[in-house]
This record gives C-alpha cells, sequence and structure tokens, in this order.
C-alpha cells in the first residue's frame, strides 16, 4: 500500500482517529509522552499506605509507571483507546457474581490485535513509526493518561468517567515516537454525588478519588492469592470474581450502550447458572464455560475459594 501524503500534525492525527474508530474503539485521544507529576506522589503516597496490599508487582518498575519514554525509546506520544464491554444481557439477580469485563474473552487478546492492526496502519499511511502496544498487561497507569488524554476524568471511585458513556469499557495505549496533536484533560463532573462510596460493600473507597486495594472485592476475588480475610465475612454481596457495584450504582452509567464486539458476548451458560450449579462446579466445567476467558486468572481453585466464602 502505498504511503499516503500526510502534511501536518492534524491530518496524521485526524487519520489515527480515524481508523480508531474503524476499528471499533469508543474514542482516541493522544497525549504527551512526559512524565506524570501530578500522578508521581499520589502513586508513592498509596504504595507507602500498602493500600495495593498483596500486589507487590505495584512496587516495581516505579519510574516506568510514570514516564513512558522508558518504555519506549524516544516515545513523543501516548495514544489512549478506550473499547466498550457493556453487554446486552446480564445475570440472573439472584446468584453468584462475576463482572461484566469477564463475560466474554479475556479483552487482553482482542484488544492486543486491534493494537496491532492501528500500529500498521499508523506505518503504512505516515512511515516507519517505532511503538509498543500495551494493554493492562505492563506497568503503564492506564487511567491517568486516559484523562491526560482528554477521554475522561478520574472518578471518586478512581475509575475513568465519560459524560457519553459511563465507565465499562477497557483503556489500552500504544506508545509511539511520532509527535502529532495533544489533547486537553477535561473537568470533573462527579460535583457532590457519593453514590458509590456509599454503595461500596467493604467501604474500600476510603476517600473520594482514593481507593484501598487491599479492601476492594476485586482484589480480594482475583489478585489476593491467599485465602480472604474472614474480617470480609458477609461483605461480598455474591460477587466471586471481581465487583461491579461502584460502578453500577455511577449515574452516569445511566447512558451506557451495549459493545459491538462479538467476542465479548457472553457465554449463555454463565448468565444462567445458579447458586447451585456454581457450587457445584466442577474443573471440567470450569475449563469449557471459561474457555478463553478473564476468569481464568483467578484459576478453578480461587474460585472455588470465592464461593465457599461466601456458602
Amino acid at each position: 500500500m502505498p504511503l499516503i501524503e500526510v502534511n501536518s500534525k492534524k491530518k496524521e492525527t485526524q487519520l489515527i482517529k480515524e481508523e480508531a474508530k474503524r476499528l471499533g474503539f469508543l474514542s482516541c485521544g493522544i497525549s504527551k509522552a512526559d512524565f506524570l507529576e501530578e500522578e508521581a506522589p499520589r502513586l508513592e503516597k498509596w504504595l507507602k499506605a500498602n493500600m495495593h496490599g498483596e500486589m507487590g508487582y505495584m512496587e516495581n518498575h516505579f519510574d516506568k509507571r510514570l514516564d513512558p519514554r522508558k518504555l519506549v525509546d524516544d516515545a513523543k506520544s501516548v495514544i489512549s483507546l478506550l473499547l466498550n464491554y457493556f453487554p446486552s444481557e446480564q445475570q440472573e439477580a439472584d446468584t453468584y457474581k462475576i463482572s461484566k469485563y469477564a463475560y466474554g474473552q479475556d479483552y487482553h487478546q482482542v484488544i492486543k490485535s486491534k493494537l496491532r492492526e492501528l500500529h500498521a496502519f499508523i506505518e503504512e499511511t505516515i512511515g516507519e513509526v517505532k511503538g509498543r502496544a500495551f494493554v493492562d498487561s505492563a506497568p503503564v497507569l492506564d487511567k491517568a493518561w486516559a484523562a491526560k488524554s482528554g477521554l475522561g476524568w478520574m472518578g471518586k471511585h478512581s475509575n475513568l468517567l465519560t459524560q457519553q458513556h459511563g465507565s465499562f469499557y477497557f483503556i489500552a495505549e500504544l506508545i509511539v515516537d511520532l509527535e502529532i496533536d495533544y489533547d486537553h484533560p477535561v473537568t470533573d463532573h462527579c460535583g457532590t454525588c457519593t453514590a458509590c462510596i456509599d454503595a461500596c460493600p467493604t467501604e474500600a473507597i476510603v476517600q473520594p478519588y482514593v481507593v484501598d486495594g487491599s479492601k476492594c472485592i476485586s482484589y480480594l476475588t482475583i489478585e489476593l492469592k491467599n485465602e480472604i480475610p474472614s474480617s470480609f465475612q458477609g461483605q461480598l454481596d455474591d460477587w466471586i470474581f471481581g465487583c461491579d457495584v461502584c460502578q453500577d450504582v455511577c449515574p452516569w452509567n445511566r447512558f451506557s450502550k451495549s459493545h459491538q464486539t462479538p467476542l465479548f458476548n457472553p457465554n449463555p451458560e454463565i448468565l444462567s447458572m445458579s447458586k447451585k450449579e456454581w457450587e457445584e462446579i466442577t474443573e471440567d466445567v470450569f475449563k469449557k464455560v471459561f474457555k478463553g476467558s478473564a476468569v481464568k486468572r483467578t484459576k478453578f481453585s480461587g474460585l472455588k475459594r470465592n464461593i465457599k466464602f461466601l456458602e
């Protein structure tokens, strides 16, 4: 494919955003690859307070988390992208619950594939551009970059929020050595609302915009490898993989629309399983139902531990 003549950063930016939309991304924002000055003290304070629990990896690569130029040589731009995962159907009301993002295929592979396509498009249309794709699998502060790129603001539950789509979407990045037009952050629209803080079953949102990860149900059911502390008995609200409570109660999520990514469509068995079926699940059924799913992260033993804790 011949290179398209591009005469300006504005044109290059437009082409990239149009291709991102064609690939199915909800939105695309771009920011300068620079040191995250505001996030540095926040991250340090959060780690010193041990709010990362047993997530020891959060202490690693501190500098890389704050400076994308340490991840990609001569990085100039961080291209942030959102991909909707809000489902058209949800689980039965009276059953054990898994987070909506895990209904379908593991998002890592789905998004990585799209990012590779976007990178290939950039090279075909603009020329050689070095870069790396990131999907929740490297020391990158996804939400901070998305906010810096104008894709939304950080809500009081520490998730990225947008007025148009709420918060049910994945965040990914393409960090490149191409200088293009940069977007600007948007204003915070949480106002006086405290719905997420009030609804959190484990009171993990210790103050607006600060989440104690070691108390979060998502951490307890996925990241925590040891036994769930007995102090959380009766507080998990039937969640066995992840938790959506703070997002479900957020007023901005009334604007969520169903995703258009077939690979994120749920396995019907996930939606229809009763509590009894969850309690009696075998390893063979687990492998069949969650083949290619993010739920495999907690493994069969982890899922059984979570269910047992709730019985």
